[in-house]
């Protein structure tokens, strides 16, 4: 992916050493009883969360071993992957609950006409993959402002993507246009208030035109986060999560209280997947993932 002015999330990882980080203990404070029993399986969760994760944040662990942890915690749904690695979920009777591979780049998106033609393409191309391996979601981004205002970057983004809607539509893939700070991660990014997204959404009027809410970027960005999403539900759809600040675990040393955002997400009726998305500090990482699961299986 090019990027000019921040690494591409799934790059970040290649500069990182996890395992050089460490975790803070778990305390008795803050979010209910984080003195968790692990191993929970698939058969003991709720059923009100269909729970994901991001591979890019566990990039050192190969596809086939994380599939295989993942699922035994509970985890039906893998986002972010491309067709590559499609074949791998389906051995394990996983979903690509996010699909990629049809973008250029987070910075070089459908704001700006001069993508157009190349993102056409590999949309109509992708949405077909998309359909024919049985999966819904995929991914799109707005781009970088590069000086475009924000009103001409949402008539970009309604030309542009009208263009490939409604093969989506007669194919049943969802595109959804993930929201990103531009303050401390993604600094330029246009879809980086929800308002702006969410209007983007109006003006296309199709189901199958949703945002993915990433909570960590818009607690960053601009807050609000539960009467945003308790007002605004029919736009969304699909959730990433990690702490704030520093997109790690998402327990109590942070300020995003998980188990009150997943209720809120809950009552909206909402039937989709939410997906970790955080960095994790642990030596331990696939403790952390679980870890997370249970604070939000609610």
């Amino acid at each position: 992916m090019k990027k000019k002015l921040n690494p591409h999330r799934r790059e970040v990882l290649k500069k990182i050493s996890i395992s050089s980080i460490g975790f803070p203990m778990i305390n008795t404070i803050g979010i209910g009883d984080l003195s968790l029993n692990h191993h929970k399986n698939q058969n003991q969760m709720k059923g009100n969360i269909n729970h994901a994760v991001c591979k890019w944040c566990f990039d050192e662990i190969p596809l086939e071993q994380f599939a295989i942890s993942v699922k035994s915690i509970g985890i039906t749904g893998i986002d972010l992957i491309g067709p590559s690695g499609w074949p791998i979920l389906k051995k394990h009777n996983l979903t690509s609950s996010m699909c990629n591979g049809a973008e250029i780049s987070l910075t070089e998106g459908w704001n700006d006409q001069q993508y157009h033609s190349t993102l056409v393409d590999n949309y109509l191309k992708h949405i077909d993959l998309v359909a024919a391996a049985g999966y819904k979601n995929l991914i799109c981004f707005s781009g970088n402002r590069r000086e475009i205002d924000d009103e001409t970057g949402l008539e970009n983004c309604v030309e542009g993507l009208k263009k490939i809607l409604g093969h989506a539509e007669k194919k049943g893939v969802i595109l959804q246009m993930e929201l990103l700070n531009s303050k401390v991660d993604h600094v330029d990014y246009m879809c980086d208030q929800s308002a702006w997204g969410f209007e983007l959404c109006r003006r296309l009027g199709s189901d199958h035109f949703k945002l993915l809410y990433d909570i960590y970027h818009m607690q960053i960005n601009e807050g609000d986060v539960i009467r945003t999403i308790r007002d605004n539900h029919e736009f969304i759809g699909h959730y990433h999560t990690a702490g704030v600040p520093g997109r790690n675990e998402i327990d109590q040393t942070q300020e995003l209280f998980y188990p009150a955002i997943m209720q809120a997400i809950l009552k909206t009726g909402f039937k989709g997947f939410v997906a970790q998305e955080f960095i994790p500090k642990h030596k331990k990482p696939i403790e952390s993932l679980e870890r997370a699961i249970e604070i939000c299986d609610v």
